[in-house]
């Protein structure tokens, strides 16, 4: 069984030999898997009619609509092979499939599957008239493109006129079908993956020529010391009654406890959920637990703090070591009901100041199954508030960074959207999503629920637009 790479490969590698027209070679590629989707018997089918070949043709389609019994264009070129082989009842009953599959939509556009070509309902009505015509069903072919005409466009009247023209001297039409050479292509996002990756990178060493440089991330030079097995080992031994001190840069500060509640005027309780990284702290004198003894040195006993305050003895900087922690926490504040989103922002910025500027606020709406709905607008806060009156619970929201990006607007999903990857953002229908950035014609980028990801952008719509 080949693998996912390897399909999405010869896949790629098929439709390069379509379009140089290496016939042989992009069939071997397309019949690869043992197991083709619809779209693979599709594009074989197409190749086999470029080769001149229906009845192979007329088989691929046939694997193609009974995988994907809803594939329009597979009906429809179904159609054109049995055209071709002079079975024209099949054929006519092969682009009335195709027409019901479309299902009173005037268009099908099957770009973001990969096949640049949009199926439109004149276009199988117009093969639809072409097989009755060549049944001898003049009147019916007639009727089929006087409902083409009345559903194609501006552009594709004079053809249909002389369509009709020749219905009217009983001349057979010749049917429709996919421009030459356009098959169902591999998505972009599948073929940047075939690449190799190095994750890892080329391996550098990063040392400070000062040595009481305390760059973060970097340390001196440590001394070598030769131990008592004669090996040399880097890190000078530690001698008895040395005590380490530990600094920890952090994007966590410390917990805080329940008392340290932010007192504003009397009201209600507002409840923050803040899932974003806190301010950097560092915190000097925790003692580092004993480690192995390095050779030819002694026990390692902590001294005791002179003070009784808990803390150590001070040494050199090559001794600090940094740490980056992140951590989600609750914070409550006590605020006046009815506050601004500004007041909001000022009492968070006493704990939390970077959060408080860049951090994106939402709201838990109790009327939309408990979902967090953004808070860019003062209104949008207000709302919220009359939401948590008239409800038992305190009004929750939440504080979650957006990397720092604005978002450009807002936009509500109208279909159900599942994640195909790490990088796509899953929508459920009524999800409010702030977008980020436009990806190209058919993607965007956007923030919901505290998550960050891509989606098909005809699975939303403007706000004001959804219904």
């Amino acid at each position: 069984m080949p693998s996912l790479g390897d399909v999405v490969r010869d896949w790629h590698r098929g439709v390069q030999a379509v379009a140089r027209g290496d016939w042989g070679c992009a069939l071997r590629l397309f019949s690869g898997d043992p197991e083709p989707p619809a779209r693979m018997c599709f594009n074989v089918g197409c190749v086999h009619l470029l080769a001149g070949d229906p009845e192979a043709a007329l088989r691929a389609f046939d694997q193609a609509v009974t995988k994907d019994t809803c594939m329009a264009v597979g009906f429809f070129q179904r159609g054109v092979a049995n055209f071709q082989l002079e079975r024209f009842q099949e054929a006519l009953s092969d682009f009335r499939l195709a027409l019901a599959q479309l299902r009173e939509n005037s268009t099908i556009d099957y770009t973001q599957l990969g096949l640049r070509f949009k199926l439109k309902a004149w276009e199988v009505l117009f093969n639809v008239g072409a097989a009755q015509s060549r049944l001898g069903l003049w009147a019916e072919a007639t009727r089929s493109l006087e409902e083409a005409l009345s559903k194609g466009p501006e552009g594709a009247r004079d053809d249909l006129h002389a369509a009709l023209d020749q219905l009217q001297k009983q001349a057979p039409l010749q049917p429709r079908q996919v421009p030459r050479g356009e098959v169902f292509r591999p998505h972009r996002r599948h073929l940047e993956h075939l690449e190799p990756v190095d994750f890892l990178g080329k391996a550098k060493v990063v040392s400070p020529a000062i040595p009481d440089d305390q760059h973060e991330g970097t340390q001196p030079q440590q001394p070598q010391v030769q131990g008592a097995d004669g090996e040399v080992r880097p890190g000078a031994a530690p001698r008895a009654g040395d005590t380490v001190s530990h600094r920890t840069a952090t994007s966590c500060g410390p917990r805080m406890p329940s008392e340290a509640e932010t007192e504003v005027g009397s009201g209600q309780v507002a409840q923050v959920i803040c899932d974003e990284q806190r301010p950097c702290v560092e915190q000097v004198g925790k003692q580092v637990p004993p480690g192995p003894r390095v050779a030819g040195g002694l026990d390692s006993n902590p001294s005791e703090d002179p003070s009784g305050a808990g803390g150590v003895a001070m040494v050199g900087p090559a001794s600090l070591v940094t740490v980056m922690v992140q951590c989600a926490f609750t914070l409550a504040l006590k605020v006046p009901r009815g506050a601004d989103l500004s007041t909001l922002r000022t009492l968070l910025s006493q704990a939390l100041p970077h959060q408080a500027q860049h951090g994106q606020l939402s709201y838990r709406d109790p009327s939309n199954k408990g979902r967090w709905v953004p808070l860019p607008r003062e209104e949008t806060l207000q709302r919220a508030w009359r939401d948590a009156a008239a409800g038992p619970g305190a009004l929750q929201l939440q504080c979650r960074g957006a990397g720092g990006r604005p978002a450009l607007y807002q936009v509500v999903a109208q279909h159900n959207y599942s994640a195909r990857g790490p990088e796509d953002l899953a929508l459920q229908r009524g999800d409010v999503v702030d977008v980020l950035c436009e990806v190209d014609q058919a993607w965007l980028e956007g923030h919901c629920d505290g998550h960050i990801g891509i989606f098909p952008k005809c699975f939303v719509v403007p706000t004001g637009q959804y219904v």
